[in-house]
């Protein structure tokens, strides 16, 4: 008498369970499912960040006007503030990012040395290297720079890339 044997094929993992499994049994996978997990995950953030998008936009079309109020009436451009609306506190930051064109702060620093002042005690000084122009250097350009190089690695990402074998 024969018995048929049946084969169980454990279900997929949802991310809510990865969270939960301890660190080893994920490194223990089968890559398939690694990759698999990985695609649902960037799936998720693609989704989160639409939604908190749409939410921001929400938000701004429903308090805007009223913030923009309560920032003109405080003097306060940037920065947090805070109204109410009905028993929520609505907390709306508006950020402060300034940029500097560089090229009119060189010469505001090349007018402060002219005058015979030091322009380290009013602006922070840095230089920058684009690395694509730095390999397009002629090698004899490159080895004068090659002393200030510092070269340190950055956060190693992987993506998995599952692919169907090929059909003969």
């Amino acid at each position: 008498m024969n018995i048929p044997i049946t084969v169980h094929t454990p279900t997929a993992i949802t991310l809510d369970q990865l969270r939960q499994m301890p660190i080893g049994e994920i490194t223990a996978l089968p890559v398939r499912e690694l990759a698999r997990l990985q695609q649902e995950a960037a799936e998720a953030m693609g989704r989160v960040k639409l939604l908190n998008d749409l939410l921001d936009g929400v938000f701004a079309r429903r308090f805007g006007e009223q913030a923009a109020a309560i920032r003109q009436e405080s003097g306060k451009s940037f920065g947090i503030i805070r109204f109410q609306d009905g028993d929520v506190e609505i907390a709306m930051d508006l950020p402060k990012r300034p940029s500097w064109d560089q090229a009119k702060l060189a010469g505001i620093v090349q007018t402060i040395r002219d005058a015979g002042d030091d322009p380290a005690q009013y602006v922070d000084t840095s230089f920058d290297v684009s690395e694509r122009k730095y390999t397009a250097w002629p090698e004899n350009i490159r080895r004068v720079f090659e002393p200030a190089r510092v070269v340190k690695s950055g956060k190693p990402s992987f993506k998995l890339i599952v692919r169907e074998p090929e059909v003969m």
